[in-house]
């Protein structure tokens, strides 16, 4: 009983906070649910990121989605990466059953399903609101380091930016990226030597490759018009409740590239756009990613430099991020440590590989005296996590075996018939669904290259035209100015004038010979 009451009150302690705050669970010692021991998560920290983790089947998506309901009610935004297409279910009340009736009993919470006010996004040709960027948006320095270029191929790509701002060449999606690297590297490199210095036809071929490379990944769907504006992810709803905005990824599994690319230019665009927010009571939005491991599985060493010091920087913008995965070691050790919340669902071990993780997991919690982190992370049931965070001040709370709230929306699928009515409603959707294809760099070089063949193939016809006219006079002056010609032309003539002379008698070399005999 000591241990309980001396548990109990760690817990109250270390869970209870002066601002606005919301249950996330109660807190379970020796298998049972602690009463009066809530735990509560504070919205001032909400920026300071957060790592849910765990293996498959223990709850993580259902944790993602009650902390969103949590986050909503309070007035934030949320944006929701939807990898596995469940998450979409947030749109439409859930149902109580016999579990959720046991669990909420135990925890002494009441259950009132609920549907959140919530936007459906696209990154490809699924139903919802189409999110698109240009290239110009990316720039040369995060457009190189998603293809993964060396600083001799980044240098390009910057004078090439520089080329089309200084012509007046719009780049907006990746045929106008990829027709300026061919005008450059032929009829066009002339023109860039001579102002920004010599090109290697190497680095623009492996350029032009790997811009391909993420073209075959389904990027000519996501670079273009109309860019969407960050603003809408920040909006409130007619109830005041926080919009939750779902990205429908469920196909893009398999091209990671085109995924880290989207999540990279995000977390670039609202750090650019969003003012600095300093110590503000809750957050203006909070991202969670689903399946985080897809953005840093073909990530470069600059790629992940540049994810870690958006994740840094962007905290002090009023924007919280969380990464959702199976193992908490798919997250770089370097973004690892700016996660300020931490829950961690059960870990499987089923080789000697999987304990090593399960032990280098453990250590990277607070200790705690009331448990064995190691033995326990193996024994969490579903729905129930190892939890710890920040407080207002910015200290740790103790760890807690924790049993979830369960979330009051559905905890499935949405059908095609939810989706539409959603996306038919929506505020935004025409905004951005419309087919824009603005006249860009592509034009404009494939005019001005057709204009230029139009007259070289011109002046070639004229010319070959000035040449037939010479041709006679020509062909006939040159057949008298030959010398055998002159010769046989003189010949034939005396020929002729002897063969007249000699016909009028006037052939007077011939009587004189004769006169002799």
């Amino acid at each position: 009983m000591a241990d309980i009451e001396k548990f109990s009150a760690a817990v109250k302690e270390g869970y209870t906070f002066k601002g606005e705050s919301f249950k996330i669970g109660g807190a379970v010692l020796d298998g049972k649910v602690v009463p009066g021991a809530d735990v509560s998560i504070p919205l001032k920290t909400m920026n300071r990121h957060g790592l849910i983790a765990g293996a498959t089947g223990t709850g993580k998506t259902k944790t993602l989605q009650m902390l969103s309901e949590g986050l909503s009610d309070a007035s934030v935004p949320v944006l929701l990466m939807d990898i596995k297409g469940d998450l979409s279910g947030i749109a439409a009340a859930g149902t109580i059953n016999d579990k959720i009736k046991d669990r909420c009993q135990q925890l002494n919470v009441n259950y009132t399903p609920a549907a959140y006010p919530a936007e459906l996004l696209t990154l490809s040709n699924q139903k919802g609101t189409r999110l698109r960027a240009t290239v110009s948006e990316f720039g040369p320095v995060l457009l190189s380091k998603i293809l993964g270029l060396n600083d001799t191929q980044g240098g390009f790509v910057s004078m090439i930016f520089k080329f089309c701002d200084d012509t007046k060449l719009p780049l907006l999606d990746l045929k106008d990226f990829i027709k300026v690297l061919q005008y450059v590297s032929d009829e066009g490199k002339a023109e860039l030597e001579k102002t920004y210095g010599k090109i290697s036809t190497t680095s623009t071929g492996t350029i032009l490759r790997k811009v391909i490379e993420l073209q075959q990944q389904g990027a000519d769907v996501f670079f273009g018009e109309k860019s969407f504006e960050v603003d809408d992810l920040l909006r409130i709803g007619d109830d005041g409740r926080g919009m939750i905005s779902i990205v429908r990824v469920t196909d893009l599994q398999d091209r990671p590239k085109l995924f880290s690319t989207f999540m990279l230019q995000l977390l670039a665009e609202l750090y650019a756009t969003s003012p600095e927010e300093g110590d503000i009571d809750k957050p203006k939005l909070v991202l969670f990613i689903d399946e985080a491991h897809l953005i840093f599985q073909e990530a470069s060493d600059a790629l992940l430099q540049q994810i870690e010091t958006i994740i840094k920087l962007v905290r002090s913008k009023g924007i919280g991020i969380f990464f959702c995965t199976q193992n908490p070691m798919d997250v770089p050790a370097s973004v690892l440590a700016q996660l300020g919340l931490k829950v961690q669902h059960a870990l499987r071990a089923f080789t000697a590989a999987d304990r090593k993780v399960i032990k280098q997991t453990s250590e990277n919690y607070p200790e705690t005296e009331f448990y064995k982190t190691e033995d326990l992370i193996t024994q969490l049931g579903i729905g129930e996590a190892l939890v710890t965070m920040l407080n207002e001040k910015g200290i740790p709370t103790p760890l807690v075996h924790c049993m979830m709230a369960p979330p009051r929306s559905r905890m499935d699928i949405l059908t095609d018939g939810e989706i539409d009515n959603i996306i038919s409603h929506s505020k935004i959707a025409a905004k951005y669904n419309q087919v824009i294809d603005n006249k860009s760099a592509f034009e404009i070089l494939t005019e001005k290259l057709n204009a230029a063949e139009e007259k070289a193939a011109e002046v070639k016809q004229q010319q070959e035209e000035e040449k037939e006219d010479k041709r006679p006079a020509a062909k006939e002056k040159g057949i008298l100015d030959n010398p055998i010609v002159k010769s046989m032309t003189r010949t034939a003539g005396n020929q002729i004038v002897r063969s007249l002379l000699g016909v009028l008698g006037l052939g007077g070399s011939t009587r004189r010979r004769k006169s002799l005999f």
